[in-house]
C-alpha cells in the first residue's frame, strides 16, 4: 500500500503544485487560455484556490514523508475531494460539460484518501 499511496499522491501533488502555481503567479489574461473559469471570478478568489492548492499538494506528500502528523496527508486529499465537487459545479454553472479531468482528479484524490487512511 505504500507504494500505491506514494504514487497516486505524487502524481497528485504535481499537478496540483503546477496548477496552483499557475493561479498563484500568472495573469488572469495568460490564465484564460487554459482556465476559461477565470473571467468569472474575482483575481484574489484565483489566487486563493492556487494557494490552497499548493498548500494542499505540500500536504499530501510532506507528512508522509517525514512521519510527522502523517493524518494531515489523509486531510489534504479529502480537501482535494471537496475542491474537485466545487469546481465541478462552477464548469456546469457555466455550462461547460468538460468536466473529465475533474471528475479523475476528484477520484485520484479520493483514491489517495482511502489509500492513506489505510497506509496510516
Amino acid at each position: 500500500m505504500n507504494v500505491a499511496h506514494g504514487v497516486v499522491a505524487g502524481l497528485l501533488a504535481l499537478f496540483y503544485l503546477y496548477g496552483g502555481g499557475l493561479k498563484v503567479f500568472r495573469s488572469r489574461e495568460r490564465l484564460l487560455p487554459m482556465m476559461a473559469w477565470v473571467d468569472d471570478v474575482p483575481m484574489p478568489v484565483v489566487r486563493s484556490v492556487g494557494a490552497v492548492e499548493v498548500l494542499g499538494a505540500l500536504g499530501l506528500v510532506l507528512p508522509p514523508l517525514t512521519g510527522v502528523a502523517p493524518g494531515l496527508g489523509a486531510a489534504a486529499a479529502v480537501g482535494f475531494v471537496v475542491l474537485q465537487i466545487g469546481a465541478i459545479r462552477v464548469h456546469l454553472r457555466r455550462d461547460d460539460r468538460e468536466v473529465a479531468l475533474n471528475v479523475t482528479l476528484l477520484l485520484a484524490a479520493a483514491a489517495t484518501a482511502g489509500l492513506s487512511a489505510v497506509w496510516w
